[in-house]
C-alpha cells in the first residue's frame, strides 16, 4: 500500500511538472480556478486514472504489440504512450474535468516528458523510501 501511495504521488507531481513544460497538455480542476486542494485532488484522479490505464490495457497493449516492439527497435513504445496518454484524457472528458491534450503529437511529448519526470522522481526518492530494485 505504501508503494502504491508513493507511486501515486510521484505520477502526481510528474503530471503537474508536464503540465508545466508541455503547453498543448493541460489539467483542469473540478472545482473553481485558483482553489489549490481542488487542483492538487485532480492530479491525484487523474495520476490514479493513468496508473489504471497503463497498468491493465498498457500491459495489454506491450505484450500483443511485442513483434512491432522489436520491429521498430522500441520506438513504437511512444506512440503507444501517447495514445494511453490521450485515452487517460478521453475517460477524464468523460467525468467532465481532468487532463486535456490537444493533439495526438502533444500526447506523444506529453508522455515522454511525463515518462522521464517520473523515473527521475522515482529514482530521487528511492533512498527515502527505502526500496532498492
Amino acid at each position: 500500500m505504501k508503494r502504491f501511495l508513493v507511486r501515486l504521488l510521484i505520477n502526481s507531481v510528474a503530471l503537474w511538472l508536464t503540465t508545466l513544460i508541455v503547453t498543448g497538455v493541460e489539467v483542469v480542476s473540478y472545482g473553481p480556478q485558483g482553489d489549490t486542494l481542488a487542483y492538487v485532488l485532480t492530479l491525484l484522479l487523474v495520476a490514479f486514472i493513468f496508473g489504471l490505464v497503463n497498468g491493465i490495457i498498457g500491459n495489454l497493449i506491450r505484450i500483443v504489440a511485442f513483434p512491432l516492439y522489436i520491429l521498430t527497435l522500441g520506438l513504437i513504445a511512444l506512440l503507444v504512450n501517447g495514445l494511453l496518454l490521450l485515452l487517460v484524457a478521453w475517460i477524464s472528458d468523460l467525468i467532465g474535468f481532468g487532463l486535456t491534450v490537444e493533439t495526438f503529437w502533444w500526447g506523444v511529448l506529453g508522455a515522454v516528458v511525463l515518462g522521464l519526470l517520473s523515473w527521475l522522481i522515482g529514482i530521487l526518492l528511492r533512498p527515502i523510501v527505502g526500496r532498492s530494485r
